[in-house]
């Protein structure tokens, strides 16, 4: 009988609804999505859900399975669809440790949700953009009106149950201009976690069209003009400036009590420590994406009928995953950066971004450059001293937090902060 295990670890973003949400972001990707499906079937079957589970965990080879489940809005399915994950995660653990994230809008969440999250200890991410004037610029439900009331009212649901949560805050091109603002609210409201996802998003062109699509697909215009981004993507610029902000307050008052996604992947490059976003990953590939009928996709961001690797009920999941479509998939990302990306200076640490927003042209006219270049490679070059000091620090065995002192005695000579 063929092996149902993978050679390696990998991880898939489970979208049990789809794209359905009770709101409606100006600014989100997979809310289109419902034109690749139009049968109006938006819940995982109980066939579906229990094949997925059981081959999810099967397949992987190691003894820590983490699930995520995120969607469109999850909270939609209700709490007993929740509950009969779980008993299927135990049917099939086979003495493996489960964990399980859960990535949510935070405005439908009561006592009955919090009760069971934090019974069983699902990590739970909440979405928000800041305080409710930068929140509300974009999250806005389906009548166009605010969420922030019922986003804070989610949360603080959460904190009166102790359910641990994190925050997850779209860097757009309003909250990009205000990023202590942002940081000191979400420090605000006891989120000890941060992570930024960039918003770069274009005008659809043929291809897309074609599909029913709003935006464009990754391949599509590789050029500077040929697909404009939209009005609510973050300027590169902007996304540098935003982020150096954070780390110049971060690094005088708030290491080792507040983590941000990017400057603890950032860190681990530096140590010299493998994982880290995918995004910043060399190569990627191991992180896939399952939509609520069992179609199997290469990444959450590549949800077109062109990375559809098959479907889990037609084709085991383990087979799916080692195509050697997928395999190259994840390659292309090493494979395909351009020459002046592979010369650059933090090249180890950034590998060029997410394939899905290289679509810029290179100085010298090789196409391939990620949108965001400008941005990163600003803030990479800024963090850099005292990100050397702190893999100093930790080779010594030595608290990370030391390096609060050594900006406080300016003992980084090389590190100015932005004024």
């Amino acid at each position: 009988m063929p092996s149902q295990t993978a050679r390696s670890p990998f991880h898939v973003m489970t979208k049990p609804i789809g794209p359905i949400c009770n709101l409606d972001c100006k600014y989100c990707f997979y809310l289109e999505k419902e034109a690749l499906y139009t049968d109006g079937k938006w819940r995982m079957a109980p066939d579906v859900l229990e094949s997925y589970i059981r081959q999810y965990i099967e397949a992987q080879p190691t003894q820590f399975v983490s699930f995520a489940w995120q969607g469109g809005e999850p909270t939609l399915l209700g709490v007993n669809f929740f509950r009969n994950v779980v008993e299927l995660q135990k049917k099939y653990a086979n003495g493996k440790t489960i964990e399980n994230a859960f990535q949510t809008n935070g405005t439908l969440l009561d006592d009955e949700w919090a009760t069971f999250l934090k019974e069983n200890d699902f990590l739970v991410g909440v979405s928000i953009d800041g305080p409710k004037e930068i929140h509300d610029a974009n999250r806005v439900d389906k009548k166009g009106n605010s969420s922030f009331d019922e986003v804070m009212r989610g949360i603080e649901v959460l904190q009166k149950a102790g359910v641990r949560f994190n925050t997850l805050t779209c860097l757009n091109r309003v909250t990009s201009k205000k990023p202590l603002e942002v940081y000191r609210f979400l420090k605000s409201i006891g989120s000890d976690f941060q992570q930024f996802i960039p918003i770069v998003e274009r005008r659809p062109g043929q291809q897309a069209k074609k599909w029913g699509l709003d935006l464009a697909a990754p391949e599509e215009g590789i050029a500077d003009d040929d697909l404009p981004v939209l009005g609510w993507s973050v300027l590169p610029e902007d996304f540098g400036d935003f982020y150096i902000r954070i780390f110049d307050r971060w690094i005088r008052k708030d290491v080792g009590t507040i983590f941000v996604q990017l400057f603890e992947t950032a860190l681990s490059k530096w140590i010299g420590a493998p994982g880290g976003i995918c995004v910043h990953a060399e190569t990627c590939g191991d992180a896939m994406a399952v939509e609520h009928n069992g179609d199997l996709y290469s990444c959450d961001h590549f949800v077109y009928p062109q990375y559809k690797l098959g479907n889990l009920k037609d084709t085991p999941l383990v087979d799916l995953v080692s195509k050697p479509q997928q395999r190259q998939f994840g390659l292309n990302k090493r494979d395909k950066l351009p020459e002046y990306c592979r010369k650059c200076e933090v090249r180890f640490v950034c590998n060029g971004g997410c394939p899905k927003d290289r679509f810029l042209h290179t100085p010298d006219g090789e196409p391939g450059l990620h949108y965001l270049c400008k941005g990163y490679r600003k803030f990479f070059n800024h963090i850099a001293e005292p990100m050397r000091a702190m893999a100093y620090l930790n080779r010594n065995r030595r608290s990370a937090t030391e390096v609060m002192e050594l900006v406080a005695k300016k003992k980084l000579p090389g590190y100015k902060p932005m004024k």
